[in-house]
């Protein structure tokens, strides 16, 4: 086989797994998609139902988790929408996805221990820590994302 030929078979099969990446991040992209409007309209629905039936301050906090996971899935969405135009995967979104979640966990926490009244010392001790750990997680991503946004752009063939 000669040199030119083996580059033309090289070129081929990487537009080929160019073409089939592609298929793989729009179908991604449909399901997240999909996935999130089902969890949009859940969230909607126990929204209204709470809210005509008078218990929504008691349910805020779930519905405050079901809207961050909503917002989870769009993150990974525009995550999947990137690597699908420029072919390159960025740190922001994975950092965002990981701040949303950290929040999430801190709601469910301080929710979960809310309704505990007389919770053990162990308990408590452990919730602090996790907490504590929770908290400097999300300075750390937040830190994160400050200094890749002050980073210069690169372009995508040096990613």
């Amino acid at each position: 086989m000669s040199r030119a030929t083996g580059a033309s078979a090289r070129d081929w099969i990487a537009r080929s797994f160019t073409h089939v990446e592609d298929v793989l991040y729009v179908a991604l992209g449909v399901l997240l998609a999909a996935g999130a409007l089902v969890l949009l309209a859940d969230a909607t629905l126990t929204f209204v139902t709470n809210l005509v039936a008078g218990t929504l301050p008691s349910r805020i906090i779930g519905l405050l988790d079901r809207v961050l996971l909503v917002l989870m899935f769009a993150e990974i969405m525009y995550t999947v929408q990137v690597s699908f135009r420029e072919h390159a995967l960025v740190p922001e979104p994975f950092l965002v996805v990981g701040l949303i979640a950290a929040i999430r966990r801190v709601l469910v926490i301080t929710a979960e221990f809310a309704e505990v009244k007389d919770a053990p010392t162990e308990t408590f001790n452990t919730t602090m820590v996790e907490l504590g750990l929770l908290t400097v997680l999300s300075l750390v991503l937040v830190v994160s994302l400050v200094l890749l946004r002050r980073r210069p752009a690169m372009p995508a063939a040096e990613r």
